[in-house]
């Protein structure tokens, strides 16, 4: 067993940190194996790959393709993707996909806030050129101009539900998990408590995933109570599925600190990522 964080971010999408500085910080936390899973894209993943290295850490490829449905927010992680030529198809589709939806986001709330916000602010606050804009670029650029709190905005304004949420070109859980094999990854249902449905919805949702051909289960998760981790990892043992855990951090001074909750990380899931 070998103590891992496989989720996580950088610059390449919504995190603060480059891979190296990310790398160095996961060194610190004693993790010894880590993915960074960037949204929509693998941009950052040879910076990530080289400076793990350096640092004497394992490494496997990964991303969070962001996908949604009647639930909202659906999130699938993908392990060991190829960058091929159906990558870059996929990045250049979620790259003009994502700026639509952050300017359809931009004009709802230009509307619901009555400002004039242009999508040349929005744009500064994506670090990465060439990597697809997310939410929280929308979310940060109408935060700064208000003066209010990125997840006080997002919360009140762009989360599901809200008035600037904008459902455009969003992929659903099960085009992610095709995209996901056919790259040659793993696909894994992320954070599996946040799908917004009662217990025997989500349930039975996920089961229609597994025949779409989900590989595995996020059960360790900083928005996991102990209980939700025991119950998901149950089901993933029911269901033989692949058990995966991460902190999902992006920056500090947030809930999501590297590094935790500790997730130690089975011979099973280490043979799927060839590393044993």
């Amino acid at each position: 067993m070998i103590r891992a964080d496989l989720h996580m971010h950088t610059i390449f999408s919504d995190g603060a940190y480059s891979p190296e500085e990310l790398a160095r910080r996961v060194k610190e936390t004693g993790v010894a194996l880590f993915s960074v899973t960037d949204h929509d894209n693998m941009e950052g993943a040879e910076r990530a790959e080289t400076a793990a290295r350096n640092e004497g850490l394992l490494f496997v490829r990964g991303m969070e393709i962001s996908s949604y449905n009647e639930f909202g927010k659906v999130h699938v992680l993908g392990y060991g993707c190829r960058k091929d030529s159906r990558y870059r198809a996929f990045l250049k589709e979620r790259e003009e996909g994502a700026f639509l939806r952050a300017d359809d986001g931009r004009k709802k709330a230009n509307k619901a806030l009555g400002i004039n916000l242009s999508m040349a602010e929005v744009e500064k606050r994506r670090l990465q050129k060439n990597t697809p804009l997310h939410t929280m670029h929308v979310v940060d650029a109408f935060a700064s101009r208000i003066g209010r709190e990125k997840m006080w905005v997002y919360r009140n304004y762009f989360s599901f539900g809200k008035p600037c949420y904008s459902d455009l070109f969003r992929p659903t859980p099960r085009d992610a998990i095709e995209t996901v094999h056919a790259l040659g990854g793993i696909a894994v249902l992320a954070h599996p408590v946040q799908i917004r449905s009662s217990g025997a919805e989500r349930i039975s949702f996920i089961d229609g995933l597994l025949k779409a051909g989900l590989d595995g289960i996020e059960c360790c998760h900083p928005t996991h109570t102990d209980k939700e981790s025991a119950y998901f990892a149950a089901y993933a043992k029911e269901k033989k599925l692949l058990v995966t855990g991460g902190s999902d951090f992006h920056s500090d001074g947030t809930e999501r600190i590297l590094g935790l909750p500790e997730f130690y990380a089975s011979d099973e899931l280490l043979k799927a990522f060839a590393l044993l």
